[in-house]
């Protein structure tokens, strides 16, 4: 099968192409390439995917006359690319263009592609809200840009399989750590810093939060299983992550177990917009993708930690 893979050079994104072409699969990814973290680790993930055969292909989602680069053969498109998380330095205009915006122009061009048998957009567990540990018929009540953005562009998706126009599905993701996390997010940031021995930011209250930290293998074990099930996933919304709750303060206790160092802690104020309680509800998953994440948490902070050290 022929594969589009948008944010080809983001973590999950990375991660996923890797498994397409494992698979035997044909894979084109895009990517814009932009700063909001570092270049050098986004053409890093680049590299590693394109050495195993995919082909890579700078562009803007947001730029209509971008697509004009891209071929129209493809079977799938696995929707990655977004503005990303909670970020001070992330305007309005930045989620609604990239998440929003770049999702209707990408739906545009799926409906030109003849062969495609599914469109599987990468959705976020803050759609839910401050707590999300609901099935997927629940109602949504995001709390950030982000999660109202990400819901704006999951149901752009959903609108053309309710037409029926194109199968699509949309998967919900679930803190997801392990290899290529980004730089900002947690595990990268206490791994960094506790092996510099600096203390790691937390904002207040949060060493109490609740969360389904997942380790990507397993995520994208999720992910690929939509190929080949296109009538039984069309028009549906999947949870993807473990059962498994960890407080961020165990999150930071597993990673000073692996390091052999103590965590320093600089406490900071709260983040307006942050989640209380993730609990990823995968019943619906299970029963319908066989989806059954088994990695543990320690498992998955020590295959982090040997991939920093590899790479940093």
């Amino acid at each position: 099968m022929k594969i589009l893979v948008t944010g080809v050079a983001g973590f999950i994104g990375s991660h996923t192409a890797e498994r397409l072409l494992s698979l035997g699969h044909e894979v084109v990814g895009v990517d814009n390439f932009c700063d909001y973290y570092s270049l050098a680790l986004k053409q890093m993930n680049a590299k590693a995917v394109e050495d195993k055969g995919a082909k890579i292909i700078t562009l803007d989602l947001r730029e209509p006359k971008a697509y004009d680069a891209l071929p129209k053969d493809f079977d799938y498109i696995f929707h990655f690319a977004a503005q990303p998380g909670i970020s001070q330095t992330s305007s309005f205009e930045d989620y609604f263009t990239n998440n929003v915006l770049a999702t209707k122009l990408l739906i545009d061009f799926a409906l030109d592609c003849t062969n495609l048998k599914l469109f599987v957009n990468i959705g976020t567990s803050s759609i839910y809200g401050l707590e999300a540990t609901y099935p997927e018929d629940i109602a949504p009540k995001p709390a950030s840009h982000y999660g109202v953005t990400k819901l704006a562009a999951e149901q752009l998706v959903l609108q053309k399989s309710r037409e029926k126009q194109m199968k699509a599905c949309s998967l919900r993701l679930y803190s997801v750590i392990g290899p290529r996390e980004r730089p900002e997010k947690m595990y990268t940031k206490l791994i960094d810093l506790g092996l510099k021995g600096e203390p790691f930011p937390l904002f207040e209250g949060s060493d109490k939060h609740l969360r389904s930290f997942t380790y990507v293998g397993d995520i994208v074990d999720g992910i690929v299983s939509a190929i080949g099930a296109e009538d039984k996933v069309d028009g549906e919304i999947f949870n993807l992550g473990t059962e498994v709750e960890h407080t961020t303060q165990e999150g930071i206790d597993a990673v000073a177990e692996v390091i052999g160092k103590e965590i320093k802690i600089e406490i900071k104020p709260k983040r307006a917009g942050d989640q209380l309680r993730t609990k990823a509800n995968i019943d619906k998953a299970r029963r319908l993708l066989n989806y059954n994440p088994q990695t543990t948490l320690l498992d998955s902070v020590r295959a982090q930690v040997e991939w920093y050290k590899a790479n940093f």
